[in-house]
């Protein structure tokens, strides 16, 4: 039986875990691909306790791996961007085919990584790089390539899902669950790119990219974090009948394509906003088949491991049995369309606000008037008991739904708003998003 080769270069969670697999379940990868598929060699620093690699070479120099020439697969699991990059180059001048879940990579330098895969004639795979487990790639790319794409919304990041949703089941402070998100391991030291968005752009830009035939524009994405939510706009949406989910979401307009992760208000009785925990969830909405909905297990050594080694698999069988493949990202590159990335100011929404006004005659008038003057309709307002001790300083909060208005509007009322001398802190504003629409 023939044999294929490959090297891992990064022996952290998603390295050994994709290791485990790829030695547990030989035999049944081997009856899927028509050959042997075998770990030769491995590029880390050192081994974790507990990583037991049997008589696997091991050099500390990943360059090692993929300058190694019984190697015909590269796994780039180190993480980063720029050695990342260094490295999965080399690899693919030295024309060896690249497996990666790194979204980083992909969303910022996936452009220039399939142009050189293509002068090389090898594959550049990278399903783990969005939602673990979930085969949300291969689905998009595959599974829904008769459909135009109209729309594709996603719970893409565990951690900030899993604070949102001890927020609200437990009624818990975003500070209090950070840090137990970090000692359980689901949020690093540094919990930026979770909490502000950023690890969710990175993917949202790559299944735009796959969805409507785009290039990679991590940069035009419009990206806004968790960290200013409350417990009172949890429950201020949940009196709306409404849940807040931190979204990513990109939908073809006429005008151009929306890129965008900012939280969002979900009807509560839609399937996405009852995922919860650290779970991931992605719905695609199609011409022909409608919305589809893809659910499971956003992270983690084994789920994402899955992701890695259907790829290998994907990527062992063209070797075996070369054949017409699926083009990097779903299109062909002569075929990529230049259809612009639609700036923030003109998605239209409708907008959750939250208030804090001075407890005193006139404010709501004031505010409503605002509103009013910019053809910004009102669904639905609450304004709740006044807060704080004297007359002087009491503030009252005030809630307000509205209907869909285009962005720079609704900013423009906003700055109006933050103006009156009754408000003293910036509108809390949380964009609606309709699953039906």
């Amino acid at each position: 039986m023939k044999v294929i080769n490959i090297g891992i270069c990064g022996l952290g969670t998603v390295g050994y875990g994709s290791f485990s697999v790829l030695r547990n379940n030989s035999k049944e990868i081997a009856r899927r691909v028509g050959a042997e598929v075998r770990v030769s060699h491995i590029g880390a620093r050192r081994l974790r306790p507990g990583q037991d690699i049997g008589n696997v070479r091991k050099s500390s120099d990943v360059f090692a791996v993929v300058n190694d020439p019984d190697v015909h697969i590269v796994l780039e699991l180190m993480g980063g961007t720029d050695a990342a990059k260094a490295l999965v180059l080399q690899a693919i001048a030295n024309g060896k085919h690249v497996v990666t879940a790194n979204k980083a990579l992909i969303a910022q330098h996936g452009s220039e990584i399939f142009a050189a895969a293509a002068t090389r004639n090898v594959l550049v795979a990278y399903e783990a790089s969005v939602a673990g487990g979930i085969p949300i790639i291969k689905a998009i790319r595959e599974g829904l390539a008769g459909n135009r794409i109209q729309w594709l919304a996603g719970i893409i990041n565990g951690t900030g899902n899993f604070i949102l949703t001890e927020m609200r089941e437990k009624g818990r402070a975003f500070a209090e669950v950070l840090k137990e998100a970090q000692e359980l391991g689901y949020a690093e030291a540094d919990p930026t790119f979770d909490i502000e968005g950023i690890d969710a752009a990175h993917k949202l830009t790559i299944l735009a990219a796959i969805a409507f035939g785009i290039p990679l524009q991590f940069s035009k994405t419009y990206t806004e974090g968790i960290s200013r939510l409350t417990q009172e706009d949890i429950r201020y949406a949940d009196e709306l009948g409404y849940r807040i989910k931190h979204l990513g979401i990109s939908r073809k307009t006429p005008a151009g394509i929306e890129l965008r992760v900012h939280p969002t208000l979900l009807a509560a009785d839609s399937i996405i906003a009852n995922v919860n925990g650290v779970m991931n969830a992605v719905m695609v909405n199609g011409d022909a088949v409608g919305s589809t909905l893809y659910y499971g297990a956003g992270a983690g050594a084994g789920p994402t491991a899955s992701a890695v080694v259907a790829d290998i698999i994907d990527v062992a069988r063209m070797i075996s049995h070369p054949e017409s493949g699926v083009p990097s990202l779903a299109f062909r590159d002569d075929a990529l369309s230049d259809a612009p990335i639609l700036p923030m100011s003109d998605v239209v929404s409708a907008y959750y606000l939250r208030i804090s006004a001075a407890d005193r005659p006139g404010v709501l008038a004031d505010i409503t008037e605002i509103l009013g003057d910019r053809g910004i309709s009102i669904q639905a307002i609450i304004q709740k008991e006044p807060r704080g001790g004297d007359a002087e300083h009491r503030r009252v909060p005030v809630i307000i739904l509205t209907r869909e208005i285009r962005e720079a509007v609704m900013d423009e009322a906003i700055a109006r708003i933050e103006a009156l001398d009754a408000v003293s802190e910036r509108v809390m504003r949380i964009r609606v998003f309709k699953l039906d629409q």
